[in-house]
């Protein structure tokens, strides 16, 4: 028993030991974790410090100001209409023997559309040619007669009165004649109008009426509508804050307006303004305006809407810069000037104009001085700047500002771009 009991007893502190070790593992492990994690954590804050707060030029682009002219447009969504419609409608009754025209087909004024049956129109022509042959007979019989009588009368081989009354016969007789002249004049105008043709140039439609049927003068659908595409029209209203400004205009010149797409803004064609209506429709506070394009390669179609762009006025030799290097603060708008020796200035502009790509500036920058547009995030006042290789142009895009003008291009002489009033 005696010996039993030293080995309980080492047993007994061995397991202590095993468990004050394992103990000992684990705290030296979180301890390591620990260490690790707070280390960590403090070298990347020491790190993100020493980044952001290094001295260093801000990396930036800039553009440089330029002169241009500058085109002022309003925009407006315009309906395309024929120049004018014309439904081809018999003018008399008959059988249709021919339809002369292919559906589609362009033709000129006067040509032949279709064919009536003429038969009983010239048979009509015929008789009123024949009354009046037979009433010029019996006038000029009656005009012997009346000679004859009137040298018996100055004789006073008749009575006076037998001669008065063989004038008035012949009076009548000549009136007869007229009317029978008359008579056939409608016969044969009747007789023409077996003969349809167009009233105007322009391209035919669909055929509405098939060969060998009767048509009628009362005919609401017509044989074919004609309309005329060259030129063309296009209509579009104007909000009545802009009439001043477009009358003034259109009283100096005549006004272009151009038409384009609506998916990117190319241009499809250009055309003249030519009315501007007479009054503001009350329920929309609009006026409408109609102008006119050549349409010589047949891109405007009636019934098509387009993008119409109406100019106004152009800004001759202002000063533009891309619309991106403007900025607004509580003191207004204002830009980031680069100076020569690569530090930015704040400097606060006055916009005259301005759209989505350009922005005319009135004062307070001036050619050729560059102008910030993008890495605004650490620019400061009187901070150095690291001018990128891909230098912005006068188009750099921006945000926009005042209304959007459709399709304005890159400023640059004589072609710069579009501004909004």
């Amino acid at each position: 028993m005696h010996g039993e009991l030293p080995k309980q007893i080492w047993a007994k502190t061995s397991s202590r030991n095993r468990r004050i070790l394992a103990i000992g593992l684990i705290i030296i492990a979180l301890a390591a974790v620990l260490i690790y994690v707070f280390a960590g954590t403090a070298e990347q804050k020491r790190a993100g410090r020493g980044r952001f707060a290094a001295d260093g030029p801000v990396p930036v682009l800039v553009a440089a100001a330029q002169k241009a002219d500058v085109p002022v447009y309003l925009d407006a969504v315009g309906t395309t209409k024929a120049l004018n419609t014309v439904t081809v409608r018999p003018q008399v009754d008959g059988k249709l023997l021919e339809v002369t025209f292919k559906e589609g087909q362009d033709v000129k004024k006067g040509d032949v559309l279709a064919l009536i049956d003429p038969t009983t129109y010239q048979a009509q022509l015929d008789q009123a040619v024949a009354k009046k042959a037979q009433d010029e007979a019996m006038l000029a019989n009656a005009r012997i007669d009346q000679e004859r009588y009137e040298r018996l009368a100055l004789t006073n081989s008749i009575n006076r009165q037998q001669a008065d009354t063989q004038k008035s016969l012949v009076a009548q007789l000549e009136a007869q004649v007229k009317s029978d002249q008359g008579a056939i004049d409608n016969t044969r105008a009747i007789l023409a109008y077996t003969t349809i043709r167009a009233p105007i140039d322009g391209r035919t439609g669909i055929r509405q009426v098939d060969e060998g049927n009767i048509v009628h003068a009362s005919d609401s659908t017509g044989i074919v509508v004609l309309t005329q595409l060259q030129p063309i029209s296009v209509f579009f209203n104007l909000p009545q804050q802009d009439i001043n400004q477009v009358n003034n205009a259109f009283a100096k010149m005549p006004l272009a307006v151009d038409a384009q797409r609506s998916d990117n803004d190319a241009v499809i064609d250009r055309g003249t303004l030519r009315v501007v209506d007479n009054q503001v429709d009350p329920s929309t506070g609009t006026v409408k305006l109609k102008a006119e394009f050549s349409n010589a390669d047949l891109q405007l179609w009636p019934g098509q809407f387009v993008n119409v762009r109406l100019l106004i006025d152009t800004l001759k030799q202002v000063v533009v810069i891309p619309t991106g290097a403007v900025q607004r603060g509580p003191n207004g708008t204002f830009v980031f000037v680069v100076k020569d020796d690569n530090t930015a200035a704040m400097r606060p502009i006055t916009v005259q104009k301005q759209d989505e790509t350009q922005t005319v500036v009135a004062n307070g920058v001036a050619p050729p001085e560059r102008v910030v547009t993008t890495g605004f995030a650490r620019l400061t006042d009187g901070g150095k700047v690291s001018i990128g290789s891909g230098d912005a142009t006068p188009a750099a895009a921006g945000a926009p500002g005042g209304r959007r003008q459709r399709g304005g291009g890159n400023a640059r002489p004589n072609a710069a771009p579009t501004t909004s009033q």
